[in-house]
C-alpha cells in the first residue's frame, strides 16, 4: 500500500493532522529500523526519521533524546524479537534454536548487524534496555537448570555469542572479487597471494567459494555443544 503524502505544513508545525495516532516511542523506532534496513546505519539522521513519522524533528526528540538513543532503540526492539526458552529440558537443544533464531533475525536485518555485534558492547550492561539483556538472565536460567555452575554458563553464553557475531559476520561479508570467473582461486583473487606461502588457501578454494551459512553454523554448534556437554560431565 503506498504511503500518504507528508502535508509539509504539518511538519514544519509538529501539529497532528485530524484523525493521526500519537506519535509514540515504538512508532519513531519502528520508522529508524526501516531507514536502516533500507540505507543503513549511515543513512539515519534525525531530519529523515522525523520526515518519515511526519512530525517536525522537536517532536522526534521528546522521544529518543538524540540519535545513539535511536540506535540503542533500533538494537533493542530487533533483540526483543530473541527469546531463549528457560524451562527446556533440552538445554543443548535449545542453544540451538536461539543460535538458528539470531542467523535468521541478522539475515532478516543485514544492514542492523553492525549495532547487534558492536553497539551493546559499548553500553554498561545494567545501562542496556531489557530486551538486550534478557537472553543473557535466560541463558544462564537454563543453564543452571541444567547442572552447569553460574560461572560455566556465562562462559557459554560468552562462547556461544562470541561464535554467533563471528559467524553472522562471515556469512554476510563480501569475499568473491570476480563472479564471473569459474575458477574458484580467481573468484575469490588468491591467485595474487604467492602459490609457495600460501597452499593451503589455495587448495582450499573451492570450499571457500561455496560458503554454505547453515552448515556452517551447525559445524560451529557442533563442536561448541559437544566442548560445552564435556564442561558439564566433568563437574559431576
Amino acid at each position: 500500500m503506498a504511503k500518504p503524502p507528508i502535508d509539509r505544513a504539518h511538519v514544519r508545525t509538529g501539529t497532528h493532522r485530524r484523525g493521526d495516532n500519537p506519535v509514540t516511542r515504538a512508532a519513531v523506532l519502528a520508522a529508524a529500523l526501516e531507514i536502516v534496513d533500507r540505507d543503513g546505519v549511515d543513512g539515519l539522521s534525525m531530519r529523515r526519521l522525523a520526515d518519515a513519522v511526519g512530525r517536525d524533528p522537536m517532536v522526534i526528540y521528546r522521544h529518543v533524546p538524540n540519535k545513539a538513543a535511536v540506535l540503542d532503540g533500533v538494537a533493542e526492539i530487533v533483540f526483543a524479537q530473541l527469546s531463549v526458552d528457560a524451562t527446556d529440558a533440552d538445554w543443548a537443544g535449545q542453544l540451538r534454536v536461539v543460535a538458528r533464531d539470531f542467523r535468521r533475525l541478522a539475515l532478516t536485518h543485514p544492514k542492523v548487524v553492525p549495532l547487534l555485534v558492536t553497539r551493546p558492547l559499548s553500553t554498561p550492561l545494567g545501562l542496556r534496555p531489557r530486551s538486550v539483556v534478557r537472553p543473557l538472565e535466560d541463558t544462564l536460567a537454563l543453564l543452571t537448570r541444567a547442572g552447569f555452575s553460574g560461572v560455566d554458563a556465562l562462559h557459554i553464553y560468552r562462547a556461544l555469542f562470541g561464535f554467533l557475531y563471528g559467524h553472522i559476520l562471515n556469512e554476510l561479508q563480501e569475499i568473491v572479487e570476480k563472479p564471473e570467473e569459474t575458477d574458484e582461486v580467481l573468484r575469490l583473487g588468491l591467485h595474487r597471494l604467492p602459490i609457495g606461502e600460501f597452499p593451503l588457501l589455495r587448495e582450499l578454494a573451492p570450499v571457500l567459494a561455496d560458503y554454505d551459512g547453515v552448515a556452517e553454523l551447525e559445524r560451529g554448534l557442533d563442536i561448541l555443544l559437544t566442548g560445552f556437554a564435556s564442561t558439564l560431565l566433568g563437574r559431576r
